[in-house]
């Protein structure tokens, strides 16, 4: 067998065994950025769907204001839809929304940023728990929610990207866009203050 077919046949093995590495979902969402590319308006929509209850509970973390929410929701998935193009693939899709999330919600706090009742926490519960469960995971959430309506707005970002998305340092650092150490620092100083304020209430957690 030629030298050359040999390896391009095992360029080509190793480009298919890199494929299977990446999770469906996402290659699913960069078809959609694809054909939202091209125009296509029902995969933008499949793609709103998609990231609508994850953007509100980020951005309802972040601003805390369902004003406020929805209309960076919809910036945020306006932007997607004019410059879908422009995505590269250098990133998962979910880094690059969430980080036209993250500076729009911070451009907006900028300028109505002020403190209120967080209703967003109530709403996001997962599963069914029993009935005492459900009342001790209210209460958590409640103190939660309070202990992390007292941090800044970067602060709150990192910690709910990462318990509440699952993301590592590294993509927020490119959603955030700044260094890893950056985000790890927010991160030490948002945990040591969330401990003192959740005293009692399962700080264990962090």
């Amino acid at each position: 067998m030629p030298h050359g077919r040999t390896q391009a046949s095992g360029q080509d093995a190793e480009a298919a065994s890199a494929a299977l590495e990446v999770p469906k979902a996402e290659r699913d969402e960069v078809r959609l950025v694809s054909r939202i590319a091209a125009g296509d308006l029902r995969a933008f929509e499949d793609l709103y769907r998609v990231y609508y209850p994850r953007l509100s509970r980020f951005l309802g973390r972040m601003a805390r204001r369902p004003g406020i929410v929805e209309e960076v929701l919809n910036d945020t998935m306006l932007v997607v839809w004019r410059r879908a193009e422009g995505f590269n693939g250098g990133s998962k899709v979910s880094t690059w929304i969430f980080g036209i999330a993250y500076r729009k919600a911070l451009k907006s706090l900028a300028q109505f940023d002020e403190p209120v009742d967080d209703e967003a926490l109530q709403s996001c519960a997962d599963g069914a728990p029993g009935p005492e469960l459900q009342v001790n995971l209210w209460q958590l959430r409640e103190a939660l929610g309070t202990a992390l309506d007292s941090l800044p707005a970067e602060q709150r970002a990192v910690v709910d990207l990462t318990y509440f998305h699952g993301l590592n340092y590294r993509e927020i650092a490119q959603i955030v866009s700044c260094p890893v150490d950056t985000v790890k620092t927010r991160m030490f100083h948002a945990r040591r203050r969330l401990r003192v304020l959740l005293a009692g209430h399962r700080e264990d957690w962090l």
